[in-house]
């Protein structure tokens, strides 16, 4: 008998009937292990020794690996195919080993990159040892988080500054917050464009004015509407005579766009199908383990020539020889480190059934089908005009341009967002020739203001952080939901990124105390050592002290600084966000504004306090102005979300109809309700939470509970102590809150007679 471990049931349930008799197939259920949750776990004095606990509720697991392994003559270890599949995998084998239940057995590590039978099969027939490389950039990065977690959370604790410092998601924050304070410092500009409406033989097409007199005019020349009335009085009013001066016809194609890597991925699911990236990688998750895609975390563009060979086979079958070319595409990966899966994301089979799945499976999997299909298509081609038009008076230029698709090639199969949108915007042009005369038959000249640079989105947010190298393809869906569950920033009805007030502050502070810690290059720096690590290029402790050194001088230095002096920073970093018309006046008292700290969150506040009350709301979209007429928004208690569906707020607060059935949605707002959730809420109903356990107070030796929901919201509980909370708390965060929690008297020991 042999026993295999993988970290999802629906995996193993998938991989046990590939394998049959003679096989066990049993599931971690991801980590079961990780560092002990309180400070010292990572020994900087002593080579960075760390200190490992069973993660709490994983003990069931264990007792199931060790009693089947009892009845086995071996054990293969077939977690992920990445570092933390690899970290899994040693986990459970040092765990084995130290309880000295593997004597006699043979131990082996397999990775498989798609759940199929050949594939499952080849890759036990293929065992290898565990990645000591893999391990060791598992480590150095596990052991750099918890350092920046316990190095600088409590100084942002003891300060009310913020929920946590990360290693990446700071970086994602500051970047948000950044283009923020770009949308905010933005100046429009004025610019005028002066459009044509043009005839020939009946035909009408429209062009651009792109020369006057002996000036080409470019985007921005056109500066004020003066400028518009001089050329429209030299050009003349229509009906103008012009003559068709230039033709240039170009034949150009199109390049298919290379097959899914995980970042792709959740960007294009974003665009397409509004899922989070979260959302993204849980469906791809579920399609990989039913043995449908190859594994999801990758930053790899190419594909095994198996699959190049049925790919091609199936479009030669369905399209037509003309639909594939000659030789393969091939696609260079643009990650400077694509690391450990051998492929891009693809379907497994291409034989053109459809999977029996629905729901959000069934189209993401359409998504990455049409994605793959059209990769390894012909490019589409198209005949493209350029005509300038010249006024017989000679004052003035137009230029038009005219495109046809010629051949459809991969767009048969699949376009993008931007591909869609030219060719709605090409225009056909009627057949011209050099010499032909033409009437404009209207001017339109047009007023435009530069725009400021667009909010994040959780795609475009994705793209910049891995164009600028930082985190990797499994991290980014963590990274967008960390932000938004830490509350620094949140999205709107488009799906756009804003800085929360704690995401302005921490943001703030760290730029100040933590330059390096958000510092893109350091960031990607630090990317890049892993990577290093990963592939045998640096040693695991020369990796860790490169990092450490400066970060602890960092922390060290962060120690001893004055909250008054910190409130003093970030007030000056964000002055102008606060008040953009420079006025900083208490109302009531005229002392200075400022930003003030509590645990309750950042608010405005008066530098007279407490002999001025005055407080201010601090809001991500509103400042405090000179007329200080800030008011609260009002809440929506009723939006149409679209399909008969409406989000309301009710006399029991939020909740989700579509007329017939009402379900409570008390997380979620007016901004960040979305129709498919709504869905979801509808079909589904509200899933049971089951409580978190958080770790053990070793005050007491009780385990803390978070509990999501409760009478009174969310809340935390141990040893018969609840203490409420606004979102669920880090370890110490609860054992700080329960401990120093004061009993009301009618619950003392005693105080009943």
């Amino acid at each position: 008998m042999n026993l295999l471990i993988v970290e999802s049931p629906s995996k193993a349930k998938t991989i046990e009937k590939y394998l049959g008799a003679g096989w066990r197939v049993i599931a971690s259920v991801g980590h079961v292990r990780d560092l002990v949750p309180e400070n010292g776990s990572v020994d900087t004095a002593h080579d960075f020794a760390m200190r490992w606990q069973i993660m709490p509720g994983k003990e069931k697991q264990i007792k199931q690996i060790i009693s089947e392994l009892k009845k086995t003559d071996a054990v293969y270890l077939a977690s992920d195919p990445d570092r933390e599949g690899e970290a899994i995998a040693w986990h459970i084998l040092d765990i084995l080993n130290s309880k000295h239940v593997l004597d006699g057995k043979k131990v082996y590590r397999v990775a498989f990159h798609e759940i199929t039978k050949n594939a499952v099969l080849d890759a036990i027939a293929h065992p290898r040892e565990i990645d000591k490389n893999l391990v060791d950039a598992y480590l150095v990065r596990r052991a750099l988080d918890y350092l920046i977690g316990f190095g600088i959370s409590p100084l942002l604790w003891r300060r009310n500054l913020g929920r946590s410092a990360g290693r990446v998601q700071s970086v994602a924050v500051k970047l948000v917050v950044d283009r923020e304070r770009e949308i905010e410092s933005f100046k429009p500009v004025e610019y005028w464009s002066v459009g044509a409406k043009c005839n020939h033989d009946g035909a009408n097409f429209n062009a651009q004015l792109s020369k006057f007199g002996d000036k080409k005019i470019e985007k921005m020349t056109i500066e004020n509407n003066a400028y518009v009335h001089e050329i429209l009085e030299k050009i003349g009013k229509p009906e103008i005579g012009a003559t068709v001066l230039d033709i240039d016809k170009r034949k150009t194609s199109r390049r298919p766009t290379p097959p899914f890597t995980t970042s792709t991925l959740q960007q294009e699911a974003a665009r397409k199908l509004y899922f989070s990236s979260k959302r993204t990688m849980a469906t791809a998750q579920k399609l990989y383990e039913q043995g449908l895609i190859t594994y999801m975390r990758t930053d790899a563009t190419n594909l095994s020539a198996d699959a190049v060979k049925e790919i091609r086979a199936y479009i030669t079958n369905n399209y037509g020889d003309t639909f594939v070319p000659q030789k393969p595409n091939v696609y260079v990966t643009k990650s400077k480190n694509a690391q450990e899966a051998h492929e891009a994301i693809r379907p497994t089979h291409f034989d053109g059934k459809k999977p029996e799945i629905t729901g959000d499976e069934a189209r993401l999997y359409d998504l990455i089908w049409k994605r793959t299909i059209a990769c390894q298509m012909t490019n589409a081609e198209f005949d493209s005009v350029a005509v300038d038009i010249k006024t017989d008076n000679d004052v003035a230029v137009f230029h038009t341009v005219g495109t046809t698709r010629t051949f459809d090639g991969f767009m048969r199969v699949y376009t993008e967002d931007k591909d869609d949108a030219d060719d709605v915007n090409d225009a056909k042009l009627p057949p011209l020739n050099i010499g032909d005369k033409i009437s404009i038959t209207e001017i339109l000249p047009e007023q435009h203001f530069t725009q400021p640079p667009a909010r994040y989105t959780e795609a475009s947010l994705v793209k910049k952080l891995e164009e600028l190298g930082i985190g990797r393809p499994s991290t980014y869906a963590a990274i967008m939901s960390t932000i938004v569950d830490r509350k620094y920033v949140e999205q709107d009805k488009q799906r756009r990124f804003h800085p929360t007030p704690g995401g302005w502050v921490i943001a703030a502070y760290l730029s100040k105390y933590f330059n390096d810690l958000v510092d893109v290059n350091f960031t990607a720096k630090t990317e890049d050592t892993l990577d290093d690590v990963s592939n045998g290029k640096r040693d695991k402790l020369d990796a860790l002290r490169a990092f450490w050194t400066p970060t602890s001088a960092m922390i060290d230095g962060a120690q001893d600084v004055k909250t008054s002096e910190i409130i003093s920073t970030v007030n000056e970093i964000m002055y102008n966000h606060l008040f953009p018309d420079g006025n900083d006046k208490c109302p009531k008292c005229g002392g200075k504004l400022g930003i003030k700290l509590s645990k309750y969150g950042a608010f405005i506040g008066c530098e007279n306090y407490p002999k001025c009350d005055y407080t201010a709301r601090l809001s991500d979209t509103d400042a405090v102005t000179s007329d200080d007429k800030k008011e609260e928004k009002p809440h929506n208690t009723s939006v149409d979300l679209g399909d008969g569906i409406f989000f309301r707020i009710g006399k029991f607060g939020p909740y989700v109809t579509d007329g017939k059935k009402n379900v409570p949605a008390k997380q979620y707002t007016s901004d960040t309700i979305t129709l498919d959730v709504a869905r979801d809420l509808l079909e589904n109903g509200v899933k049971k939470v089951e409580p978190v356990n958080l770790g053990e107070n070793p005050t007491t030796g009780k385990p803390v509970f978070y509990y999501p929901t409760g009478r009174y919201g969310a809340y935390i509980s141990s040893n018969r102590v609840n203490v409420s909370v606004k979102e669920q708390p880090t370890l110490s965060e609860a054992i700080d809150l329960i401990n120093n929690k004061k009993t009301s008297p009618r619950f003392k020991k005693g105080s009943r007679k």
